[in-house]
């Protein structure tokens, strides 16, 4: 059995203690990264809880954040612990109504906020918040005392020691923006993430030598546990990505062992490099295929528990050759790759590890904190999402519509949810009478008790002929063509199925170039001659594997992309259905 520690203060203050030398952030400044170490990030705690202790912040009160991953928003969180008060994190990309609601709904006594600019925006709306004492700007000067580090000063001249709080205390709240309709406040308590971090210390053989690229919010469940939490309790090291679209810049730069993603970034590396590799062509390209070829047949033999001295030979020249340079781009030192928040293509996690770099996919939600299941070193199997981790259970419990063998997967175990905020009947609803959370995800377990997502329950539909139809699983697929950035299937009681898709316009543009076509703009492009029979064979070529009624008939595309700012996806980007739906539903039902 692995660490047990007993809240996160506990593993906090246990941490900084035993690793204080280690670096833990790094931030870049001026060109290149530079590390603060446990050392100091334990100051900045003890200061920040002595300040926010001044302010009259205390056990139950709440603290809110509006503030990108930094190292003042790791210090605000253990900080707030350490008062036994709720953390609530905001994303800087929510809207102001997201803003509002969310302050007003979790009772914050106190806001803190990322810059002016935000500061700015809150204006708007504070003084309708009844609960709401004070707005502290990490960006405020030190002369400001209810600036971050205004109240850091205040706290070092008058230290509070922290409080440990019992296993139920609720240690936050993380708003689920939805899909559909108003945030909702998921009541996470300290033991519900200490015991999915010490379940990882039973699993996964980390130490103080691994660092991670951070990118994933903290503020969505995955990258605050997952990441935050746990690289912490091993003495890990974090650098903070300047964004998402320095990701590969900063991986050279930072040089991780480990790296937390989601399907999305991984599905860019696969199609950036097989976009590279098709641009170079020749011998590189040659040497490419067959390292992929090598390691498949590889891996077929393994699966029967057989080798082949011929293959491993090749597979060690070629992964020196091809696979070792690739790697040297992540930085060269990347080992492991933990993939979450949706499902990963299996064509992807195949392609990743024959990289040599091995993807262990789990899964989870932020009602779990979030990990629920895990593949690890002990047991992998790509394409299903792992087994039950340390202290959880896995339930599939059948429903009407659902095809034989499969149900919806409920969860039992420490790391489920108190309930949600202020809504006692949706928290009612979301669990069984014995207890276990209903995800809302379908599957099934096989023999060997790995689990396999299937679709989502509220997402399956029938067409008009009755046949049921899961849209996510294809919408996965279809994303591998390097022409397809985005896409969104619809069909609900319809003879067929058609589809929203944004096509990749950098791919279309030298596609276009190639074909001697010009254009003005991206509208133009996507209506050129040619485009949408382009378009149409891309969903064929990818989505062969689909029954003909799953794949989209028809479709309308636009070049305006899904993104949080159209209010089309979730800040842990996945799609607002109802929304895209709203936007193009006349489109759509043209193609009737």
């Amino acid at each position: 059995m692995g660490e047990q520690f007993q809240n996160l203060v506990d593993m906090f203050e246990k941490s900084v203690e035993r690793y204080a030398a280690n670096p833990l952030f790094g931030v870049k400044e001026g060109g290149e990264y530079k590390w603060i170490t446990y050392k100091d990030v334990g100051q900045q705690v003890k200061g920040l809880r002595g300040g926010l202790s001044a302010l009259g912040v205390g056990k139950g009160d709440t603290v809110a954040i509006i503030a990108n991953n930094s190292p003042a928003w790791a210090a605000g969180a253990y900080a707030t612990y350490g008062l036994a008060a709720r953390y609530v994190p905001m994303y800087e990309a929510q809207l102001a109504k997201d803003w509002k609601y969310i302050i007003n709904d979790s009772g914050a006594k106190v806001l803190i906020v990322a810059n002016d600019l935000i500061a700015e925006k809150c204006k708007d709306f504070v003084e309708e918040l009844e609960t709401l004492e004070f707005i502290v700007n990490i960006a405020g000067p030190e002369s400001d005392a209810h600036s971050f580090a205004g109240l850091i000063k205040t706290g070092l001249a008058t230290p509070v020691d922290p409080i440990y709080p019992e296993k139920d205390d609720i240690c936050g709240l993380i708003y689920t923006s939805g899909t559909t309709g108003m945030p909702k406040g998921v009541l996470l308590s300290h033991w519900n993430l200490t015991s999915n971090v010490n379940a990882v210390h039973e699993v996964f053989p980390m130490d103080q030598t691994d660092r991670s690229l951070s990118f994933l919010p903290w503020a969505h469940s995955f990258g605050q546990t997952v990441e935050l939490h746990t690289l912490l309790s091993y003495g890990a090291s974090m650098g903070l990505a300047e964004s998402v679209q320095t990701i590969i810049q900063n991986l050279t730069e930072v040089k991780p062992s480990l790296l937390f993603s989601v399907p999305r970034i991984f599905n860019r590396i696969y199609d950036g490099v097989h976009k590279k590799m098709a641009a170079e062509g020749g011998l590189k390209k040659t040497l490419f295929e067959r390292t992929l070829t090598v390691a498949n047949k590889r891996r077929a033999l393994a699966q029967d528990n057989k080798s082949s001295a011929l293959l491993d030979l090749q597979f060690k020249v070629l992964d020196k050759l091809v696979g070792q340079k690739i790697r040297d781009r992540f930085g060269g030192r990347l080992r492991y790759a933990f993939s979450g928040g949706a499902a990963l293509s299996k064509e992807v996690a195949i392609f990743i590890d024959n990289l040599g770099i091995t993807v262990y996919e789990g899964y989870g939600l932020t009602e779990t904190s979030p990990i629920c299941t895990v593949n690890c070193p002990d047991g992998q199997r790509i394409g299903s999402i792992g087994r039950a981790i340390p202290g959880v259970e896995i339930k599939i419990i059948p429903f009407e519509s659902a095809p034989e063998g499969q149900g919806e997967i409920v969860v039992y175990g420490p790391n489920v949810m108190k309930g949600y905020h202020n809504l006692p009947k949706e928290t009612e609803e979301t669990f069984t009478e014995d207890g276990g959370f209903k995800t809302g995800d379908m599957g099934h377990v096989d023999a060997d008790g790995f689990v396999w997502i299937t679709g989502r329950v509220k997402e399956q539909y029938k067409l008009e002929n009755g046949k049921y139809v899961v849209p996510a699983p294809l919408e996965e697929k279809l994303k591998l063509s390097g022409y397809i950035a985005n896409i969104m299937i619809h069909g609900v009681n319809k003879p067929y199925n058609v589809a929203v898709i944004v096509p990749d316009v950098e791919m279309l543009a030298s596609w276009a170039k190639d074909k001697g076509l010009s254009y003005d703009n991206d509208e133009a492009l996507i209506k050129l001659d040619g485009v949408e029979a382009l378009i149409n064979e891309e969903i064929q070529k990818y989505g062969k594997d689909f029954k003909g009624y799953e794949r989209p008939r028809k479709f309308v595309l636009t070049a305006e992309d899904f993104t949080t700012e159209n209010d089309m996806l979730t800040p842990s980007m996945k799609i607002k259905r109802r929304k895209v739906l709203e936007t193009y539903e006349a489109a759509l039902n043209g193609l009737f």
